[in-house]
């Protein structure tokens, strides 16, 4: 079981879970071209996804989603609320779209998902737990970390997680007043040294991959990232930064990086 992460970041997010012979993607916030491209990457093609998770609405998730429902009939697996603002926001996902539960386990093909909810400046947001040969779970977009959210992740072999942004940097930078505050709030965004209290959480509790997410490009950088969570994990192996955009593959249980730009 691999994930493979084709972007994180403000410029759009998706990533490729395989396993147990499924392909899921969760969000589809890049463009369908760059989506093929990925999968090429991967030595597959959109028939071979058996749905897309969406987590929220914001475009930097589901840019592609139009393109995607248009050409191809995908499936889009979502939250009542999230696939209520889909529907409003791109009605070409309307005849596509399934609406899951949130904290109940549900199946695409062979892969085991449970949707938990985070908590963001929307009305509904969540991060997710795929279960197959290997356990990854997903959680960024998070003002916060709460229990669902630990009870989520812990125990999953890998894990991808919000490390948004470096408070000083984002204190000291350009954003208005208004933005920093949204961002710091508990519905904003995660900072590094948050994202590196939770993955030393996680790492005491079994997980071996641990990949920092959504990196912030104005008040972030990834060696920040980084560092951050190494003083507070005591290593660097099995730490990794998702790219902004490239492709990055880790196996789930193991310590292993392909990532080409």
């Amino acid at each position: 079981m691999t994930v493979s992460v084709f972007a994180s970041g403000s410029g759009g997010n998706c990533l490729l879970i395989s396993g147990a012979g499924t392909n899921i993607l969760i969000d589809a916030g890049i463009s369908m071209r760059r989506v093929k491209s990925a999968l090429a990457e991967a030595k597959l093609n959109v028939e071979n996804i058996g749905g897309v998770l969406i987590t929220h609405e914001h475009s930097d998730h589901v840019s592609g989603l139009k393109m995607l429902c248009r050409y191809y009939s995908i499936p889009i697996f979502a939250p009542h609320t999230v696939a209520n603002r889909l529907m409003g926001k791109i009605p070409e996902t309307e005849d596509n779209l399934h609406i899951i539960p949130v904290n109940e386990d549900f199946y695409i093909e062979n892969l085991k998902v449970r949707a938990f909810h985070t908590p963001h400046d929307t009305d509904e947001s969540v991060g997710y737990r795929v279960e197959g040969e290997g356990t990854f779970a997903l959680s960024t977009d998070m003002g916060h970390v709460t229990d669902r959210i630990i009870e989520g992740l812990i125990g999953a072999e890998t894990v991808l997680i919000e490390s948004n942004h470096d408070e000083k940097m984002l204190m000291e930078g350009p954003y208005p007043v208004y933005l920093k505050r949204r961002i710091l709030s508990d519905k904003g965004h995660l900072s590094n040294s948050a994202c590196a209290s939770l993955a030393k959480v996680l790492s005491d509790n079994g997980t071996e991959n641990i990949i920092l997410g959504h990196l912030s490009r104005e008040n972030n950088r990834p060696w920040i990232a980084r560092a951050a969570a190494e003083a507070a994990l005591g290593t660097g192996e099995g730490l990794f930064v998702a790219p902004e955009l490239g492709f990055l593959q880790v196996p789930v249980g193991k310590a292993v990086q392909n990532e080409r730009d």
